[in-house]
């Protein structure tokens, strides 16, 4: 079928997911639908899986190991309080290595290759893509932080952000940048362009209203 083939179908279960929480928690529904979240970070795997695709020794390698170095970092942070700041994770990233969700390596993967494959399209430069893509990265985690302590994600020491959690972060996406640059990994433009932007609109609704 056509419709599978292009990849529109991952977009509107992106979509639906993303504007269904939104809804669903604005109406009073909060704790059902984020305690749901793992569930929609492991369907938004599937889809990069199926549609970006993730379909070749090379992309699995990559993907396999922006998950461990996302995984590391945030063990870092969360042991020893330096790189991110000090603060520990909640109960609604679902199961934990050590105090660490397990689907927290796998949204830095994610949200890596998305954002790389979104700058190629947009700067032909290569170190203008790897800031830029990084850049939406930090955009993102910064609306991020805003609704985290809400959604019991995560929590930093007496509420606070610290700017160091904003630089390291960045600096962690550049390297991740690197690595997929290095590696000549591409995507599906359309897939990346949606989950972005599905995922966006979802943090940046909650911290403008909510």
């Amino acid at each position: 079928m056509p419709e599978l083939k292009n990849g529109n179908w991952a977009l509107w279960v992106i979509w639906i997911f993303n504007i269904s929480a939104l809804i669903g928690i604005s109406l009073g529904f909060e704790a059902w639908f984020v305690a749901k979240t793992p569930i929609n970070l492991v369907i938004s795997s599937i889809l990069l899986f199926l549609v970006f695709p993730i379909d070749t020794r090379k992309k699995t390698a990559v993907f396999a190991l922006l998950w461990i170095l996302g995984m590391l970092a945030e063990w870092v942070g969360v042991k020893y309080g330096i790189l991110f700041g000090t603060y520990e994770y909640g109960a609604n990233l679902g199961p934990k290595l050590d105090g660490v969700p397990y689907l927290i390596g796998v949204n830095w993967a994610l949200l890596s290759l998305i954002t790389a494959r979104l700058a190629q399209y947009l700067l032909k430069k290569s170190a203008l893509q790897l800031i830029f893509a990084a850049l939406l990265m930090l955009v993102l985690d910064f609306f991020m932080e805003q609704s985290a302590p809400r959604f019991d994600f995560w929590e930093f020491e007496q509420g606070i952000v610290p700017l160091s959690n904003y630089i390291c972060w960045l600096a962690v996406a550049l390297i991740f940048q690197f690595i997929i640059h290095r590696t000549k990994i591409t995507g599906d433009l359309k897939f990346s362009a949606h989950l972005y932007v599905a995922q966006l609109v979802f943090f940046l609704y909650f911290f403008l209203w909510f």
